[in-house]
Order: structure tokens, then sequence, then C-alpha cells
């Protein structure tokens, strides 16, 4: 039975897991991840009971129910080195025996949905509207760190974006990675839009934002722009969901992200006064889950 030392597994005085003081009791198996510590509160207003909120550094949760579904919704913070923890936290609450530091003989499986907002890519694409991550790129090398990351991965999709994109070899090798089928389906429904999303590990220069730095490829974002594969093209620019996608599907959970369009990053147009749509979307995601 595989044993994980406190050299490896941190636990805390009181019995929780180390970053999210989360104990597995206070943990649904429904779990919203959301990057803002805020946006928890926002979330958590929808539920009809609560009945546990934790709260450490950026990670905030509140656990309860909505219409008979017992949700937990989490905060992450920016970017996927945060993604690391809290999906390696979150497995651990669901599948490792804190007291005895062994691995559970029954496997838990979570519903994890990350809802948050983007940039979109596509000329075509409206401010306000819900788009859902069928495939995830990550820009940030995350998954290269573990085991089996070949085996999940659309390893045809990335060079066929790597050669488009003249891809600098000094820059970690993106990852492609796909959203769970039966989330997108049950929670993307026909109101949403589709598409690639990549996962930036900066919000600047990753995103081919230029301030007073030009960039070492000038036209990243005309090249994003214009690749196609296999009927795809990429549509958005986000933070997080590719490591939720990726680490899920080694862990054997499953994962999706849905977010808002805010900013339309082709036509140079953005919309600060986005929370109505972002509640709307929230309330949808609830109803779904």
């Amino acid at each position: 039975m595989k044993h994980f030392p406190a050299s490896q597994l941190i636990i805390n005085n009181d019995g929780s897991i180390f970053h999210l003081h989360l104990t597995p009791e206070q943990l649904a198996d429904n779990i919203i991840l959301v990057g803002d510590p805020g946006r928890v509160a926002l979330v958590a207003s929808f539920f009809d009971t609560h009945e546990s909120k934790v709260s450490n550094r950026e990670f905030n949760t509140i656990t309860g129910t909505y219409k008979g579904k017992r949700i937990s919704v989490i905060s992450t913070g920016i970017g996927t080195d945060n993604i690391d923890i809290v999906m390696n936290e979150l497995d651990a609450l669901a599948n490792i025996d804190l007291q005895s530091r062994t691995e559970k003989k029954d496997f838990r499986r979570l519903n994890i949905v990350r809802i948050g907002t983007c940039g979109g890519m596509q000329p075509e694409i409206p401010l306000g509207s819900f788009l859902v991550s069928e495939k995830s790129i990550g820009f940030d090398g995350v998954l290269s760190f573990y085991a089996g990351r070949d085996e999940v991965c659309d390893l045809e999709f990335e060079e066929a974006f790597k050669t488009h994109m003249h891809w600098n070899p000094k820059l970690a090798s993106p990852y492609v990675i796909n959203n769970n089928k039966e989330l997108i389906e049950r929670i993307g429904s026909d109101d949403m839009l589709r598409g690639v999303t990549i996962s930036s590990n900066g919000f600047y220069g990753p995103q081919g934002r230029v301030l007073r730095i030009d960039l070492a490829d000038m036209q990243m974002n005309d090249k994003i722009e214009s690749f196609r594969h296999n009927g795809y093209k990429i549509t958005n620019y986000e933070m997080e969901g590719s490591a939720i996608a990726g680490l899920s599907a080694l862990m054997g959970h499953k994962a999706m992200t849905v977010c808002c369009v805010i900013a339309q990053r082709r036509v140079e147009a953005a919309n600060t006064d986005y929370k109505p749509q972002v509640e709307k979307l929230i309330q949808t995601v609830l109803d779904r889950i």
C-alpha cells in the first residue's frame, strides 16, 4: 500500500490539507473553481444552505447545497501554478486517508467546473457570450512534470500548433488536453459557444499584450487567430483551464472550463461591467452541474 510521508503530503495540526485548510468531510463531489477569492461568496450566495466556510491565503472555500446538490466552491487565485496546488490537494482529500497517509481503496471521482472570464481570439465571438473549452492548450508546462502526460494529450494537435507558430524552443512545450465530454454536454448545452482555449502563463506578454517591452514574437496573436486543425480554431485566452483538465485526466476526475468573454482581443474591445453576465453564468452552471 502506497504511503505518503510528511515531506510529500503536508497536513496541518488540525488534520486539514496544507494550503486549502480543508478536511475531507468539508469537500463535496461537485466542485466549482473560480480564480477570484471574492467570487466564492458570489457563487455561494445562490446556495440554499451553507455548511462550512474556510479561508487561507487566496484559497477560499464554501460548501453548501443548491437545489439538493452538495457543492463546494473554491478560489484558486491566478495561474496554473496555483492549480497544481489545488488539484493535488483536492485529489488527496478525496483519495488519500490523511490519518494513515495511505491511498484509499475505493476511488472517489470529483466533478470539477471552472467558471472564469476570458478574452476572445476570433472576431466573430461577441462580448458577454459563454464559451466552453473543448480543448485547452497549456503554455505553462505544468503537465509535463507528471508521468502519463503524453497518454492524455492530443499529440498531433500539439505538433500542428508548434509548427504553425514556429514555436520558440526556449519556451515550455505547449500541451493540448481535452476537457471532459460528459460535463461539456451536460453544462455546455446549445446556448454556449465551444472552442479551443489557451491557458497562458501570464497576462501581458504571454497573451500578446505589448506595453513598454516588445514581444519576442510580435505576430504571435495573428498566428494564433489563423491556426486551424481538424476543424478546430483557437477561440480564447484564460489562465487556469489547461492544468485543471490535464491533472484531472491523469487523476481520473471529470473537469471542464467555461468562461464569460469580457474582452475581444482581435477587435480591441473590452467590457469592464461584466458582473451581470458572470452571475448568469454561475446560475446556469449551478443548475446543470
